[in-house]
């Protein structure tokens, strides 16, 4: 290994002593030791050694550590977070966290005056945070293995969009030359506002990891065409139903309205028939 290189890993990440796991890329792992974050993507992950991106002692030891084998170290805090310094730690009232709209929550990270710390603490009208790493003055144990190096300029550029955005398959590209590189957006990056920044970090690795001198992002936007009418079909099925329609209703109510009448013919003549009947009964009782 070389400083520059990209390299991709999976690791676990321990406080050395305990089985406090605080980062892992197995989701297995993550999930059996109640470290579990829904919001994150696991799996193996790339990352470029020996330009500081990783704590020292981890950076260090990648360096020397060969592809597909597997390792366990311990690493000390001044190579780690480094040491817990208690002057990085300050206590805010109450009444300044509600000023400042920030719901008190053990472990939540916080900014005030542009310094970004940690809740460590809450007490009676008062709250303590630590503007010191979580795992500063802590011996970290690290098992990790190399899982692969890509090679080739393609390779390198996919695993520079896997760093710095991910969906780096849902991206084409296109070298130009030795130095060169168009990138065809994915519909995604039109709408997500956290393309921009990405975006920025992306063009940077790609000149000062891929040795890029030209970067090329291209959007590309496909007018969507009107499904095609079929006039011709529509106008064949229409006399078809009508002519149906036409033929059927005068059979119907022709067959309906004789039968109707008769019925009727039949009643008039029986109130006919009794009508007599009982005055011929009234006139014989008189």
């Amino acid at each position: 290994m070389e400083k520059g290189d990209i390299v991709q890993l999976e690791y676990e990440g321990w406080i050395a002593g305990s089985d406090d796991l605080f980062d892992t890329t197995k989701e297995d792992v993550a999930r059996e030791y109640d470290a579990y974050d829904e919001e994150r993507n696991y799996g193996p992950t790339y990352t470029v050694i020996g330009t500081g991106r990783l704590i020292k002692g981890l950076d260090d030891h990648i360096l020397e550590a060969e592809v597909d084998k597997d390792y366990e170290i311990e690493i000390p805090p001044e190579d780690a977070y480094g040491e817990r310094d208690p002057k990085n730690v300050e206590t805010h009232s109450m009444r300044e966290m509600a000023r400042l709209k920030v719901e008190p929550e053990y472990g939540r990270v916080v900014t005030i005056r542009n310094k970004t710390g940690w809740i460590s603490g809450i007490f009676a009208g008062r709250v303590r945070i630590d503007y010191n790493h979580k795992l500063a003055g802590k011996t970290l144990r690290y098992k990790y293995k190399v899982i692969g190096k890509p090679e080739g300029p393609e390779e390198i550029a996919r695993a520079i969009i896997a760093m710095n955005y991910g969906r780096e398959d849902e991206f084409e590209l296109e070298m130009e030359g030795d130095d060169g590189i168009i990138i065809t957006l994915p519909d995604v990056c039109k709408y997500d506002p956290n393309w921009t920044l990405a975006k920025l970090r992306l063009v940077n690795d790609m000149r000062e990891i891929a040795n890029m001198v030209t970067v090329t992002m291209r959007e590309v936007y496909v007018k969507m065409e009107a499904p095609e009418e079929t006039p011709a079909e529509e106008e064949s099925e229409v006399p078809e139903e009508t002519e149906e329609g036409a033929e059927e209703a005068p059979a119907e109510e022709e067959s309906e309205v004789p039968e109707e009448t008769e019925v009727e013919a039949e009643a008039e003549a029986e109130e006919e028939s009794e009508v007599p009947e009982e005055e011929s009964e009234e006139e014989k009782a008189e």
